[in-house]
């Protein structure tokens, strides 16, 4: 990634500070709960996790978490990955904080899943949590990376008709996408609402022996996700509105990736 600063600036200190704090805190609070698994009569397990009333170190735990995963996805969206756009709009700045923190959710699942696959077939002690954690999270990952793909221009789009179009063309044809797609989450929010609404209060479980209130928070998720998504797709439009026609070819060469390769087959030899 590129060490210079994409938004952060003078800021990028104090909040890298803050990532430190809160990761060091949350492992101090965790390590503490594994110390008392094997010295209390009443040890704090994964299914106090998610009901931490009257557990004030749950929730002292949860909060340090939460604060280490946002100053984490802050610090991390400030440098700019080799092959990702430059930012060109305010809006940009949310798309890639939940970028970054999709990224650090797909290595929670795959220590998560590392994690029950140890405990089950090594020490024969499978979780009743690990799967439900690991859907959990990867709900939240796919929203936040389709959200992601929007800002980078990345998600799939058919250029061999838009590459042929005048330039008044393709704005007029980009005018219909972003259309298109305020309709369709308009839609999505006008029918869901309601329902979204009443599963969240009710913190809506998923019916089994740990149940996580993943409807309860997904369902909310898709709505507030659908929306960040309209409005990043209204961003590009404005951002893109004066740029130079571009032209796709299957041919195109991402140098970067090749040196990567080149890198990679000198390494093993």
């Amino acid at each position: 990634m590129n060490g210079e600063s994409v938004w952060l600036g003078s800021m990028r200190g104090p909040i890298r500070l803050a990532m430190f704090i809160f990761i060091g805190l949350s492992l101090a609070i965790y390590a503490w709960f594994l110390i008392a698994q094997y010295t209390t009569a009443d040890p704090i397990g994964m299914h106090e996790m998610i009901r931490p009333g009257g557990r004030p170190l749950v929730q002292a735990l949860l909060i340090s978490i939460a604060l280490a995963l946002l100053f984490s996805s802050l610090y991390l969206s400030d440098f700019k990955g080799v092959i990702e756009v430059e930012r060109t709009g305010p809006f940009d700045i949310f798309s890639l904080v939940l970028g970054r923190l999709s990224m650090i959710a797909t290595a929670f699942i795959v220590v998560t899943m590392g994690f029950e696959v140890v405990a089950r077939y090594i020490f024969n002690g499978g979780t009743l949590w690990a799967n439900e954690l690991s859907l959990w999270i990867a709900a939240f990952v796919f929203l936040m990376a389709g959200l992601y793909a929007m800002q980078q221009r990345s998600h799939i789009r058919i250029y061999v008709i838009y590459d042929m179009m005048p330039r008044w063309m393709q704005k007029a044809s980009d005018c219909v996408s972003v259309f298109l797609i305020w309709v369709f989450v308009g839609c999505l929010i006008w029918g869901g609402y309601n329902d979204a609404t009443r599963r969240l209060m009710n913190l809506e479980g998923y019916g089994s022996a740990w149940d996580p209130p993943i409807p309860g928070t997904v369902k909310t998720a898709v709505l507030v996700i659908g929306l960040a998504v309209a409005l990043q797709a209204l961003s590009n439009l404005i951002a893109d509105w004066n740029k130079a026609p571009e032209h796709h070819s299957a041919d195109d060469i991402d140098e970067h990736e090749i040196e990567n390769i080149r890198k990679t087959l000198e390494g093993d030899k």
